[in-house]
């Protein structure tokens, strides 16, 4: 079984206590649900343009969205399909973050199959050795293990993963930061090896409790200074017999930690301005509205819609007043019509009262 060799440096220790408490206060914040949908929207566009941007991708945020939406792009169709792809890969690592019981190979496999062809198949490991060079000298940077070694490297690392995560001792971001960088190390592909890391790194964390509602990117980090994120990922030799393998991993868990400490830190902020402005928005809808209307509210935390009779009832007035009001409620947004039906009509809260119950 892999076994990293690591220290858990006061670095570390710090970083791992400032991730803890970002993790608290956001699970404790109750964030309005059409503000989670933003946020978690915003998260996965990032993860995508980040990710794939580390890779060479040349579309801004902006053309990353449009991608996403079926926007096309003549002459970028590579990097719209590295878009795509992503996003779908993105949609299944969150589906199997919340399966429960351990990793598989095969599903490692699936998700570098949507990052590379965009479909849900198991992509076979290399057959053959690749070598990572440097783009301007041509020098070799790293020399990972030979083909017929990959698939044990593998297994012994899904094999770790899900020891550590039923009952292992190591805290989870050390667990997910190690799969990272053994994934990368083990290079189990000729390509989609740095994405497909960071989604099974991610993948861990949100298993493990980390999920933070999914609204947190850590690949924003990574891809404001390359430069520091391959040097932490380079570790003893070059060569993956002579040294790699056995080469001490702290560097890489220290920046790693701090990265993911960094961008709960930014996540917490955002969430709480996000859950104030909200508060602000709700304390404004029920100053403006005038008593009958803050009454019925109770009526539709309650039952979610209500005729004109319930209502009427409701207030203790007659239906005929009730009607009477509904138009003028219908026409300043309060209410909306839930069944228009003459017969058996019901309304609901304007869309912008919804906020009121979340």
């Amino acid at each position: 079984m892999f076994k990293p060799n690591v220290r858990i440096t006061a670095r570390i220790t710090s970083a791992l206590m400032q991730i803890e408490a970002c993790r608290q206060a956001i699970d404790d914040l109750p964030i309005d649900a059409t503000v989670l949908r933003q946020l978690r929207e915003t998260a996965a566009l990032m993860t995508t343009h980040f990710s794939t941007q580390i890779e060479g991708n040349r579309l801004t945020l902006p053309e990353v969205r449009a991608a996403i939406k079926g926007e096309r792009m003549p002459g970028r169709e590579r990097d719209e399909r590295e878009v795509r792809n992503h996003y779908l890969a993105l949609g299944a690592m969150e589906e199997l973050s919340e399966r429960p019981g351990s990793l598989s190979e095969e599903d490692i496999r699936r998700l570098h199959g949507l990052v590379m062809i965009g479909r849900n198949k198991p992509s076979p490991y290399r057959t053959t050795q690749n070598v990572i060079r440097d783009s301007s000298s041509g020098s070799i940077v790293y020399l990972p293990p030979e083909a017929p070694d990959v698939p044990e490297l593998m297994r012994s690392l899904i094999e770790w993963i899900n020891a550590e995560l039923t009952d292992g001792e190591l805290p989870a971001p050390i667990v997910a930061a190690l799969a990272h960088y053994q994934f990368a190390t083990i290079h189990p592909y000729l390509d989609g090896n740095g994405r497909t890391a960071r989604l099974l790194a991610t993948l861990i964390l949100r298993k493990a409790g980390y999920g933070l509602k999914g609204i947190y990117s850590l690949d924003e980090h990574y891809a404001k200074s390359l430069s520091s994120y391959y040097s932490a990922l380079t570790v003893g030799s070059h060569n993956y017999y002579d040294g790699r393998a056995e080469g001490d991993v702290t560097p890489f868990i220290s920046y790693f930690c701090a990265g993911m400490a960094d961008a709960f830190t930014k996540v917490r902020t955002a969430a709480a301005r996000a859950e104030e402005r909200t508060a602000i928005d709700r304390s404004t809808l029920l100053r403006d509205l005038e008593p009958r209307q803050r009454r019925l509210l109770g009526l539709f935390r309650k039952q979610g819609s209500a005729t004109s009779a319930e209502m009427a009832a409701y207030l203790g007035m007659s239906p005929r007043t009730l009607v009477h009001l509904s138009r003028a409620w219908i026409e300043s947004g309060f209410l909306e019509y839930q069944s228009p039906a003459r017969k058996n009509r019901s309304y609901r809260l304007g869309a912008q009262f919804h906020q009121l119950f979340s």
